[in-house]
């Protein structure tokens, strides 16, 4: 194996600026190579064979319904049966490879992405319809996430301190579980596969990826690079198809010993409910690793820069569409300053320009599907009755899954609209009599993913480091954006089981602890 430079300290990958003409030529470039490939045929991966037998499905452009941007096998029961056999049997190899080889794979696989970076945004541009920012930063996390845990690994394999026992040579190390299922979803089709994948494989665990249907040919790509960079056969195993059956199937199995899941609450809760069912013949405890979504507040109080404040709140409730886990859903504002920043952030609302993200002008791309649309046009249905719509609310015309940012002032703290994820572009903007008050209803939901406060009293921003009960909160910024290493992510409550992405224990999932002790031979006298 060719060694790979390790880089001494972590650093994000910078995300590129496409006002720089450079930057745009190539993207434009890579667009229109990405397009030469719409259509190929991706199989399923099982050890080191491309299984092509039975149904296909299609992966498609939400802005435009009829490009169809790969095809697919509908998995069956059988052949994820055959896709675990293919990662256990990998196991057993992977497993004792030395931690500094599977970092060395790592890395490369990190280095192959951003050299593609331009083909991996394009595509995530016509699969999921991302635009070339949004696009370009999830290609930049996925990188980071690969080298994160490259680092992490390096030091789970240094050696352990332990208190000295005369007589005795002891020792404390970490070593993998086993088959593990990586159930991943479309919105961070490339990151959120490659930041559990990552960690899974390089603790010397073998897997099995499921991605959501929507987006399954850029997971495809991403296991291409993994192959391209010399993984072995049977170490990621890749099946697609409806999450119901194959996805029960993963989770059942007596030979999975543990689950990373990424996805909607109700489909998290059944995973953990499937996965404590002890199987015949499981002689182990599954472990669950579950990122469930959010219903994530931006409070601003009467000392807050209010146009900081209002910019932060369109950018983290529309970008992508509001599909994000950590989208602004909702705008808690104290009395004092409400009308002010509603104002404010119909303006800017109003300046964005929704449309095919291919095209540089636009700001809000589609909905990722016909089935998402029809979600969110029954929330702006239901909010129409539950607040005073300043913005949107309608179809915008075109042949893909397109709605326009809408807003609703005056929302009660338990509507609805502020209570359910939407996962789309729809703010509720909930009016507060004061900071107090407006900390008590940002905390008044079943998640604790993101929040943001917007202050500038140190007290009010101590208070909410205490109090306000979510996994990621951030202080004068908006609430989406983690950078890996430097925000780590995952929430509480019904967001999930906050295991920290990008955290300096986030590897400890995919692990366990082992100790030894043996007794030392008495000196010959």
């Amino acid at each position: 194996m060719t060694s790979t430079a390790i880089p001494p300290t972590f650093r994000n990958v910078d995300v590129l600026d496409f006002t720089n003409q450079g930057h745009a030529a190539a993207l434009q470039a890579a667009l229109a190579t990405v397009r030469g490939q719409l259509g190929r045929s991706y199989p399923l991966i099982i050890g080191a064979n491309e299984v092509i037998q039975g149904e296909w499905f299609t992966s498609t452009n939400p802005a435009h319904p009829d490009e169809v941007i790969g095809r697919h096998v509908a998995a069956t029961v059988d052949d994820v049966s055959a896709a675990i056999a293919a990662a256990e049997a990998a196991f057993a190899s992977w497993s004792e490879r030395p931690a500094t080889e599977r970092v060395e794979l790592l890395l490369r696989a990190a280095d192959r992405v951003i050299e593609r970076r331009y083909e991996l945004d394009a595509l995530l541009m016509r699969e999921v319809g991302k635009t070339a920012e949004e696009a370009d930063g999830e290609t930049a996390e996925t990188a980071d996430l690969m080298r994160w845990s490259a680092g992490l690994m390096l030091k789970l394999a240094s050696p352990h301190a332990l208190t000295p026992l005369a007589g005795e040579d002891t020792a404390f190390f970490y070593v993998p579980l086993g088959v593990g299922a990586i159930i991943s979803p479309w919105n961070f089709p490339l990151a959120l596969t490659a930041g559990m994948t990552s960690a899974a494989i390089v603790a010397g665990n073998t897997v099995v990826v499921k991605p959501a249907s929507a987006s399954a040919t850029s997971v495809a790509w991403l296991v291409e690079i993994f192959r391209d960079v010399g993984l072995p056969p049977g170490v990621i195993n890749y099946v697609t198809g409806p999450g119901g059956d194959i996805g029960d199937a993963l989770v059942d199995h007596p030979r999975t010993r543990f689950v990373a899941f990424t996805g909607s609450m109700e489909v998290g809760i059944r995973i953990h409910e499937r996965a404590a069912h002890v199987q015949p013949g499981q002689i182990w405890l599954k472990r669950t690793q579950l990122e469930m979504g959010g219903k994530n507040a931006v409070v601003v109080d009467e000392t807050a820069d209010l146009d900081a404040a209002a910019t932060a709140v369109v950018t983290g409730a529309f970008g992508f569409q509001g599909q994000k886990c950590s989208a602004s859903s909702r705008a808690i504002i104290v009395d004092a300053v409400y009308d002010q920043v509603v104002q404010r952030i119909v303006e800017r609302t109003r300046k964005l320009v929704t449309g095919d993200p291919t095209d540089p002008a636009v700001d809000v791309g589609p909905l990722i599907d016909a089935a998402a649309l029809r979600k969110v046009l029954g929330y702006i249905e239901v909010g129409a009755g539950e607040g005073r719509m300043l913005l949107g609310g309608g179809l915008v015309p075109s042949e893909g899954w397109f709605v326009p940012p809408t807003v609703f002032a005056d929302v009660a703290p338990d509507a609805r609209i502020a209570q359910e994820e939407i996962f789309g572009p729809v703010l509720a903007i909930i009016r507060a009599s004061d900071f107090d008050e407006a900390l008590r209803i940002a905390n008044g939901t079943r998640f604790g993913l993101t929040g943001s406060l917007f202050s500038r009293d140190r007290g009010r921003i101590e208070t909410a480091k205490r109090r306000f009960h979510v996994g990621n909160l951030y202080i004068n910024r908006k609430s989406t954006g983690a950078l890996m290493g430097v925000h780590p992510f995952g929430g509480f409550n019904m967001s999930g089981t906050d295991s920290k992405a990008g955290g300096p224990d986030y590897l400890l999932f995919f692990v366990q602890g082992k100790s030894s002790g043996e007794r030392l031979a008495p000196s010959a006298t």
